[in-house]
């Protein structure tokens, strides 16, 4: 038993190292291990088989092949990661993430965002990359980045704005608008500053007008004081000529001439301004030419009575001013004595009519417009 005791204490130091020992190894083990298992992820990643069961020496010679590789120059492949948020913190689901590196421009690699907003990008060439990201009602955001060999990049979150609207605005009169514009320089025009002339146009290409223009224009014709007075000065000369003499003489007479003759008037104006080239789409107008030799401008003023400008800005026939002259012939001869045809009463007054209207037209192109002193200011201030 005495034996037994001295002997029990080297055992127990025996035993104690033994355990010391043990626990040592295991440690090392674990640490080998885990050494292996990350040479083996990163041998997968590169296209080497992973490691197996020989342990130890497979993972020594995968650590190698490794260093082999990193020595030979060559760059590991890594990751680019993040997540999309919109502008109030939310994940954007859906968002359209676009990667592309300046080396390879036409390569670029695309993935929509997850449930969570997240999106990743695998075997990435190290260098400079840029991130577009897109989604619909959001303004479009980039970012650009720098991944190293190997690198698992890590974006900071990208934040979605809300697209701005823009809104075109085309800023421009319509036709009638212009028209319009136009009419009103029109009822300037009166030649010697007081008799109006607004029955002609100054700009080659002005806008058609429409019915109610046509109209307006007539009754600013027929209305004007100066009509009016020029009417009394036609039933006066009348008077003294003792034309119509079955109105008579006197006041009674004056005023049976007056009212023929501003019927007359009224009718002519009227029908062949207004109502006819409504109906047949015809502009009243005369469009000053102010061009060409004088032969030329000769024979286009004396045409206007019969030729006339379309509201499809086509010349054509004048059909308004021809028919407006023997409709004005007929119905005076509702209210004006006639002695002989009637027949050959209304296309008397019409061919009168029709040659009135191509003197009028032969004093618009040459002598009305230099007499017009709104017309000679606007001149005088154009460059």
């Amino acid at each position: 038993m005495g034996g037994i005791g001295v002997v029990y204490p080297y055992f127990k130091k025996l035993i104690a190292k033994g355990m010391l020992v043990l626990a040592t190894l295991t440690t090392l083990e674990a640490m080998v291990s885990a050494q292996a298992g990350d040479l083996a992820k990163q041998a997968q990643g590169n296209g080497i088989s992973p490691l197996n069961d020989h342990g130890l020496q497979d993972a020594v010679f995968l650590g190698q092949d490794d260093l082999n590789y990193k020595e030979s120059g060559q760059q590991l492949s890594g990751n680019v990661s993040g997540t999309v948020l919109d502008r109030t913190g939310a994940v954007a689901v859906g968002a359209n993430v676009r990667l592309t590196r300046k080396d390879q421009p036409l390569s670029p690699q695309e993935i929509v965002s997850g449930n969570n907003g997240q999106y990743s990008f695998s075997h990435v060439s190290p260098g400079p990359f840029q991130l577009t990201v897109t989604a619909k009602g959001f303004a479009t955001q980039v970012y650009s980045g720098d991944l190293r060999s190997g690198q698992t990049y890590l974006v900071p979150p990208i934040v979605l704005t809300v697209a701005t609207a823009v809104t075109k605005v085309q800023v421009g009169l319509t036709q009638v608008e212009v028209a319009q514009v136009q009419i009103k320089e029109q009822e300037k025009q009166r030649v010697l500053g007081f008799i109006p002339n607004f029955l002609v146009t100054y700009v080659p290409n002005a806008a058609p007008l429409n019915s109610r223009q046509k109209f307006r224009l007539a009754s600013k014709v027929a209305i004007d004081p100066v009509t009016l007075a020029a009417t009394g000065v036609y039933a006066g000369l009348e008077q003294a000529g003792n034309r119509y003499p079955e109105f008579g003489q006197g006041a009674l007479g004056y005023a049976k001439r007056y009212g023929t003759a501003y019927t007359s008037a009224l009718t002519a104006i009227y029908i062949g301004n207004a109502v006819m080239p409504s109906l047949l789409k015809q502009d009243p107008r005369y469009f000053y030419k102010g061009t060409g030799s004088v032969g030329s401008r000769i024979l286009y003023a004396a045409a206007s009575s019969v030729i006339c400008k379309g509201d499809n800005g086509r010349w054509q026939p004048n059909y308004s001013f021809i028919s407006g002259s023997i409709a004005v012939g007929g119905i005076s001869t509702l209210y004006y004595p006639i002695s002989g045809s009637t027949a050959a009463f209304v296309f008397q007054n019409a061919l009168i009519r029709i040659g009135q209207g191509s003197l009028g037209g032969i004093l618009q192109e040459f002598v009305l417009r230099k007499l017009t002193p709104h017309l000679r200011r606007k001149a005088s201030t154009q460059p």
